[in-house]
């Protein structure tokens, strides 16, 4: 599925799911004590009376779950069948003892992220050791010219959906202070009132605000973590691939001679 597409289903899915919570399901939930009068749930009484924007910002929210959960999928995948260390160490014992055919099944088998960069390598470096008049520094320039593009087409998949989520964590912030500055209007409103200041819509309107400011702290907290986390496994999955196509190259110097 293409990117733009992908975001748009996210977009879409999220934004209806928070119209039929926020307008549908709250206010068919949202029921008074017939005794008091006094809302059997005031948690989402406060949310029902929070204004549209709430909607935005189960919006965002949503999507930030949905991104780390597509994240945490794809990172999963990119990691490979068994741990890369292990991968690494039975790769470079077969391009140590010159079992090129083998250490190209090895990155098959593995799948993921450095596997294939490392199988760009090896399949590369085969490629040319059936050229007779190319000289060994030539041969080892070209394998890590295979290397350096597998990896350049590994990385963008790696970080797919990161600027999103820094994105929806700074535009939350700004969403909640949006909501903010409306309740605190209809606050100041309901006291510019001559006579007494009407107090429901008073209330109403400092609800409104702490509601909102609530719902934007919230998904900018959760989109700034789930970023760094994720940006910190990303970074990870580099350095192993850095690591292993560095062990790839100086082995096939040695084996040059």
């Amino acid at each position: 599925m293409k990117q733009g597409t992908f975001n748009t289903i996210v977009l879409l899915v999220a934004f209806l799911i928070s119209c039929g919570v926020v307008f549908g399901w709250i206010p068919a939930i949202d029921k008074e004590d017939p005794t008091t009068g006094r809302p059997q749930n005031p948690i989402l009484h406060q949310i029902k009376q929070a204004g549209p924007l709430v909607a935005v910002l189960l919006t965002l929210l949503l999507m930030v779950f949905a991104y780390v959960v597509e994240r945490m999928l794809t990172l999963r995948k990119a990691r490979g069948k068994r741990r890369i260390q292990l991968f690494v160490a039975e790769f470079g014992k077969a391009i140590h003892q010159n079992r090129l055919d083998e250490a190209s099944k090895l990155c098959d088998n593995q799948r993921g992220s450095a596997a294939a960069v490392l199988k760009a390598g090896v399949d590369q470096y085969q490629r040319l050791s059936t050229v007779e008049d190319l000289s060994p520094e030539k041969r080892l320039t070209e394998t890590q010219r295979a290397i350096n593009e597998a990896r350049l087409l590994e990385v963008p998949f790696l970080e797919r959906n990161l600027i999103a989520l820094s994105t929806i964590a700074s535009i939350a912030t700004m969403v909640g202070l949006l909501g903010t500055t409306i309740g605190m209007i209809r606050a100041f409103a309901a006291m510019a009132r001559q006579g007494a200041p009407d107090a429901i819509q008073l209330a109403m309107g400092i609800s409104e605000a702490l509601v909102n400011t609530a719902g934007g702290l919230l998904a900018a907290i959760l989109g700034i973590v789930a970023y760094n986390v994720l940006v910190n496994w990303v970074d990870q999955f580099n350095y192993n691939i850095d690591e292993a196509s560095y062990v790839m190259i100086e082995l096939l110097k040695e084996k040059e001679g």
